[in-house]
């Protein structure tokens, strides 16, 4: 068996919950609270006006985009400021850059630390409506127009990926949540197990190729779906969902009845079994592993 995916840099998180952005995959659920950064730890980015750069070391269960939203900051700023792209890996301990928009922070704390003014003078209060007003009618026809423009989008993106035999690919995260806990319980894997592999993989999201050629909800490379489909009795579509996860699931199983510890298996989905076998966990792998178990703490909890 060979690895899932390559590893695009040192300092990324595996997916979970993308950035989508991952993309998800990107999107691991951070609980964090929207915080401005520290002025001590701030300085400027050269070029850039209107940014601040703050430094954020990784810890498990981080994102790209979480940390966006946290230190109000925009996510392709932070993937660009940090030579990351949309697929790469967080590695917990490594120091990200955050390029912090002031205005967004001035904002901020405009809305939530502006003590309340009493007696203001009716002309204020006119000027205030006003501007309620007009800004209610501004929104509603942005929103209006980002609804036809993402509706027109929505069926050109479907057409696309029924053209290239995507199946099941419109199904929410929910419904693929339980479709892998329900395969997980059928083939005896541990279902928060299975689910935790697969958000770090993919974030749940099953029209996603990686750079390695490995294909869906499982990130399953093609050789592995063909291995796969021994066990299953049947040939595996990898672009059909319910394929997909049946492959990851029984891949979990095959690797759990050859190696000794939840770690080595978990380690073997992505390093491959062999090289699990010869070598050991690499360092990167030990990052994966670290990352997958805290997702799966979370999804206990």
């Amino acid at each position: 068996m060979t690895r899932l995916r390559t590893r695009p840099s040192r300092r990324l998180f595996r997916r979970l919950l993308s950035a989508g952005a991952v993309a998800a995959p990107l999107a691991v659920v951070v609980g964090v609270g929207l915080l401005a950064p520290p002025p001590a730890a701030a300085e400027r980015w050269p070029g850039h006006p209107g940014r601040t750069i703050v430094r954020h070391v990784v810890k498990p269960g981080d994102t790209a985009t979480g940390l966006a939203v946290r230190y109000h900051a925009w996510t392709a700023e932070l993937l660009r400021l940090n030579g990351l792209s949309a697929t790469s890996y967080l590695f917990v301990g490594d120091t990200l850059r955050i390029p912090v928009v002031d205005a967004a922070v001035r904002q901020h704390r405009r809305t939530h630390h502006q003590p309340k003014r009493h007696h203001a003078k009716r002309h204020h209060a006119r000027q205030h409506h006003a501007r309620q007003h007009h800004a209610r009618q501004h929104h509603a026809r942005q929103h209006h127009a980002r609804q036809h423009q993402a509706k027109r989008h929505h069926t050109s993106r479907a057409s696309r990926l029924r053209a290239a035999g995507w199946r099941h690919w419109e199904y929410r995260r929910p419904r693929v949540k339980r479709l892998i806990a329900a395969e997980a319980r059928r083939q005896g894997v541990p279902p928060r197990l299975a689910q935790a592999v697969a958000w770090i993989e993919s974030g749940w999201h099953q029209p996603v190729v990686s750079s390695a050629g490995a294909i869906g909800v499982m990130q399953v490379l093609p050789t592995t779906g063909a291995w796969m489909s021994l066990y299953a009795g049947r040939p595996l579509n990898l672009r059909n969902t319910h394929d997909n996860v049946k492959a990851g699931v029984l891949l979990l199983r095959v690797l759990a009845d050859n190696t000794s510890t939840v770690r080595r298996q978990i380690g073997a989905y992505y390093q491959g079994l062999g090289a699990v076998q010869r070598h050991g966990l690499y360092r990167e792998t030990r990052h994966y592993v670290a990352n997958v178990q805290a997702v799966q703490r979370r999804l206990r909890g």
